[in-house]
């Protein structure tokens, strides 16, 4: 009867649950295994902050916002300096929180001199709002500029 069929296995133990469906499940956990390695065989593609490439190179004006008298003038090559104002060295990492058209957000680490995190937030290729905090020095900061093309270097 259909009763007997359906209970049938209810009955089976599991050395014969796996040689009526072993193959089956096999074959399944052999593909689910080869299409996670696919996955897992592609490389990430890394942010790339085209943003900040588009920013034009030369002499910028830096001032923080609410205190004009504050000017700190530099040479941009690559803008990327402005996402580690207060850590201005290299040996830093990054990861990057944002990266959109308009805007990239980016938190990085400097071993033995703290930490920050940066929006760079894009008006002009000649004109950017940066906000900016973290620690540095053992100490706590918290900026909001506006940085400025004024001229050639």
């Amino acid at each position: 009867s259909r009763y007997m069929d359906t209970n049938r296995f209810a009955v089976l133990g599991v050395m014969e649950m796996n040689a009526i469906f072993g193959v089956k499940i096999r074959t399944v956990i052999m593909g689910v295994a080869a299409s996670f390695a696919a996955i897992v065989a592609v490389p990430a593609q890394a942010p790339s902050l085209a943003m900040l490439d588009q920013l034009e190179k030369g002499q910028w004006e830096l001032r923080q916002r609410g205190n004009t008298a504050m000017v700190r003038s530099f040479c941009l090559g690559d803008a990327r300096a402005l996402i580690q104002i207060q850590h201005p060295r290299s040996g830093c990492s990054r990861y990057v929180i944002a990266d959109g058209v308009d805007e990239v957000t980016v938190h990085y680490t400097c071993p033995g001199a703290g930490h920050g995190r940066t929006t760079v937030r894009h008006e002009t290729n000649r004109l950017v709002q940066v906000d900016t905090q973290g620690i540095a020095a053992g100490a706590p900061f918290s900026y909001a500029y506006e940085a400025r093309r004024a001229g050639a270097c």
